[in-house]
């Protein structure tokens, strides 16, 4: 079980969130917060689609990754802002469904560098199906 946040962590990170505009764009919201973990979903739109009808893997990756980097966030001190600086994705199955949920998670955090990882599943009627994972480093600013 992870542990609550405090108020003014949970804040900044929705605040943050709040200002991102790509996230705005496709409709991504912030299912849970806790500490060293964050859940975002993204309805799969007509506009973040590839040509086979299936969610762009740029949508995939950007939510892995913001979901991966708020993870890192709650850990930080309140002051402190995160940058990724590497991120690998493994793509496993396409992005099909209603919707993405991804579920990033802090694997290691270090003063330097952060370790994270990303589930990214594809909904579709309450059915979810693993079609991401994602590790990287995060780095505090």
């Amino acid at each position: 079980m992870t542990d609550p946040l405090p108020h003014a962590i949970e804040d900044k990170v929705r605040d943050s969130f709040a200002r991102q505009t790509m996230m705005t764009t496709f409709g991504a919201e912030i299912l849970s917060l806790a500490a060293g973990e964050v859940v975002l979903s993204a309805p799969i739109l007509p506009g973040a689609r590839q040509q086979h009808g299936v969610g762009h893997a740029a949508l995939t990756f950007g939510l892995g990754d913001s979901a991966a980097g708020y993870a890192a966030l709650t850990l930080l001190a309140a002051e402190a802002e995160v940058m990724t600086v590497e991120m690998k994705i493994n793509l496993l199955a396409p992005a099909a469904g209603e919707r993405l949920i991804a579920t990033g998670r802090v694997v290691r955090a270090g003063r330097r560098l952060t370790i994270v990882t990303a589930e990214v599943a594809a909904e579709t009627g309450g059915q979810r199906k693993l079609i991401a994972l994602l590790q990287g480093t995060m780095v505090p600013t």
